[in-house]
């Protein structure tokens, strides 16, 4: 596989770095809601316990997809190291830089089924 010399890997791996610690920061502050959710001790009635589990679906379901996305900026940093990143990971043909400026997590090109 030949590596992308049209792309500047720094700016991407900056980019990236920077998400990364939002991601990791969102993941943060949802464990520790859940976590206060969960030993809320101030649940009065069956409405309050409701609510409680509501909250506790939605930052589980956030907190998976923070998760997610932070395996994807860590497989996408991975493989500006080792040279492959812009390369779209079904046909082996670059990914377009514009593609890659709006969302530099992506493994495919556009068209290709992800």
């Amino acid at each position: 596989m030949k590596k992308r010399d049209d792309l500047n890997f720094n700016e991407f791996e900056t980019i990236l770095k920077k998400k990364l610690v939002q991601v990791e920061n969102n993941i943060e502050q949802l464990r520790s809601e859940l976590d206060s959710v969960c030993s809320d001790d101030d649940i009065n009635d069956v409405e309050d316990l409701a609510s409680l589990n509501i909250i506790s679906k939605k930052d589980n379901t956030i907190l998976d997809q923070q998760e997610n996305e932070r395996k994807e900026i860590l497989h996408a940093l991975g493989k500006i190291k080792n040279g492959t990143f812009g390369i779209c990971e079904k046909s082996a043909e670059p990914i377009p830089v514009e593609r890659l400026e709006a969302n530099p997590i992506a493994r495919y090109k556009v068209g290709i089924e992800e």
